[in-house]
């Protein structure tokens, strides 16, 4: 009688937790549409979302209108969509290397994407160039990491993460090179600005681009999750359950490289994200990447909405994204190493 009243607590917990994950990143999206240096009202912004599905008068401004649809709507779609895919393809590469250390940024893809919009600000400038070199860059990025891994014989896993090192330390040379050329009062602001991430520039388009890439990548991801559960275990007794480890593993980084670089041409190299936010799901709901995986998605776009927020409603003046994560993210991680000492 006993097991059956822990395991019902149990599945009620489980149900609470579910729901409360669904519920959570919903909520501060609402609230989010609401808050800025123009605020706009709960009810306000419930009529004009719910003129879109049904006929109704307009009871509110056209200024109203249109900082809740042009202005914040794209930008929090945008700003839970990558948090989602970084947290995520962070779950995954973790779960890939079997180590807690890594990020999305291990195989050098942020750092080519970066060198990319770097490129096409003093190019052009033009916001489509500075997207599409940011996402070719990224992914040549990881051609050459792959490239490079392949030329001498080792463990697999060890010569791709040195490989990233290398490619990663090569594209960063060429962002600094861009930056000593750059006109120092036209561009050179705006390359760093950009490189420290802002979803200032968020607009619908921007989504058509990238929202099909990252959501592409987080279900491949998602439907493999029970597989990353076996590529932590010894690679023999991996294949003995069935599982083409080398084809998984590939699988997995194309995913987790595609939503890395899709975020990076959006929004610039938003860190620590893919990092830290891995981890915090853990701490609610175990190391299986069954539950994992839906969990980071979750919490990784609650989490940016709220940086989000921080960064456009603090200051008069927009803070970078990458500014705000550091400052959270790095005590934050120095508290679980402190806690785990590197280890799962």
């Amino acid at each position: 009688m006993q097991d059956v009243l822990a395991r019902e607590h149990t599945n009620k917990q489980n149900r609470l937790l579910i729901i409360s994950l669904v519920l959570l990143p919903v909520i501060v999206f609402f609230i989010s549409l609401c808050m800025g240096r123009y605020w706009v009202s709960p009810g306000t912004v419930l009529n004009i979302l719910s003129s879109y599905l049904m006929p109704m008068t307009p009871d509110w401004t056209e200024v109203e209108q249109s900082v809740v649809i042009n202005i914040r709507l794209p930008r929090l779609m945008l700003a839970m969509l990558v948090g989602a895919g970084l947290a995520i393809s962070g779950a995954g590469f973790q779960g890939l290397f079997a180590n807690p250390l890594v990020s999305p940024h291990i195989l050098g893809v942020s750092a080519g994407a970066g060198f990319g919009a770097a490129l096409g600000i003093l190019l052009s400038g033009q916001v489509g160039t500075v997207q599409a070199l940011a996402l070719f860059f990224g992914i040549i990025a990881v051609i050459a990491t792959w490239t490079i891994s392949r030329l001498k014989s080792g463990t697999p896993i060890f010569m791709l993460v040195l490989s990233g090192v290398i490619v990663g330390a090569f594209f960063q040379a060429l962002i600094s090179l861009i930056k000593y050329i750059a006109d120092p009062e036209d561009k050179l602001p705006a390359i760093v600005y950009w490189l420290m991430g802002s979803m200032s520039g968020a607009s619908y388009d921007d989504l058509l681009i990238g929202a099909p890439l990252i959501i592409g990548g987080i279900v491949v991801l998602i439907l493999l999750r029970w597989r990353i559960n076996i590529l932590s275990l010894e690679e023999e007794e991996a294949r003995s359950l069935g599982i083409n480890i080398q084809q998984t593993r590939w699988v997995v980084i194309a995913a987790s490289t595609v939503i890395t670089a899709a975020s990076v041409c959006l929004c610039g190299i938003v860190g620590w994200v893919g990092l830290v936010i891995p981890h915090i799901a853990r701490m609610i709901v175990g190391p299986d990447h069954k539950r994992l995986l839906p969990a980071c998605v979750s919490i990784g776009s609650f989490y940016l909405l709220i940086i989000d927020d921080i960064a456009r409603t603090a200051t008069a003046a927009e803070i970078p994204l990458s500014i705000l994560t550091a400052i959270i993210g790095a005590p934050f991680f120095a508290y679980l190493l402190r806690k785990t000492g590197g280890k799962w």
